[in-house]
């Protein structure tokens, strides 16, 4: 197994388990996370679950980003070949279209905070990736991608904490904030790749300790950074670099539920 998996139900949550399900599927009975027709298990109805745009080889093996050709073996994209990243390699578990686009914009701008559990499930393929499937995983640490405190505040939690919280509960891999952003930025849309770069220099940096604020310690330690959406890798780029430049991490992969 490659992570340590959810903790054990105590003896009290084994006896009230079927008792406790059967109530809340009689309150809120179980729906289909995109279409909402009522389901008997599971995050989706067959018809949305068949529809998801799930990411599936042949895809860069650096970004992660999906090609319609045949390929035969590894390959880097163009985007990616000759270009100097501080990742080791960025995978996600959807592309950005239909049902999983959508679940994502719910979540991310309409406060729909329910989501984070179909979203886990989602990031959990990610783990599935024969490059960390081999992997302890239960050594390595989440870590989500920071909002900066005035938009977390606007937002009210920030998507990637919750995603890296509700994925711990179900591994055990443990998480935690190990960025914070130190300023605001501009949006990425329509910058070049050199206005990326400049943008996010000296956004992030790790997250200092405090008396009342324990930080935990990254040097030497391999790091699953966590988002909701890889587009260009400029952010992702950058919070890696962070983390290997200050913080000491040996390695940083970055998972995410969509690739756009």
């Amino acid at each position: 197994m490659a992570f340590p998996g959810p903790p054990k139900p105590s003896r009290v949550q084994r006896l009230l388990g079927p008792v406790g399900k059967g109530l809340v599927d009689l309150l809120y009975p179980r729906l289909c996370s995109v279409c909402q027709v009522p389901v008997d298990e599971g995050w989706f109805c067959g018809v949305c679950e068949g529809a998801l745009p799930l990411v599936k080889p042949p895809y860069c093996m650096v970004c992660g980003e999906v090609y319609d050709g045949a390929v035969a073996g590894d390959f880097r994209c163009s985007n990616c070949s000759g270009r100097r990243l501080e990742f080791e390699f960025a995978v996600a578990a959807c592309e950005a279209e239909e049902g999983a686009r959508e679940l994502i914009h719910k979540f991310k701008y309409e406060r729909r905070l329910h989501l984070r559990g179909v979203l886990a499930s989602l990031l959990m393929r990610t783990l599935e990736e024969p490059r960390l499937a081999g992997e302890d995983l239960g050594k390595w640490l989440l870590v989500p991608v920071p909002l900066h405190r005035s938009r977390e505040v606007e937002r009210e939690y920030n998507q990637s904490w919750e995603l890296c919280e509700r994925l711990s509960r179900l591994t055990g891999i443990p998480a935690a904030k190990a960025l914070v952003r130190t300023r605001e930025t501009v949006t990425q849309a329509g910058l070049n790749r050199a206005e990326r770069l400049r943008n996010l220099r000296g956004a992030f940096a790790v997250m200092p300790g405090r008396p009342w604020r324990r930080v935990v310690g990254l040097k030497g330690r391999r790091v699953l950074l966590v988002d909701d959406v890889f587009t260009t890798g400029s952010t992702a780029n950058e919070c890696a670099r962070v983390l290997k430049a200050e913080g000491g991490a040996e390695k940083v992969v970055v998972i995410t539920v969509t690739r756009g």
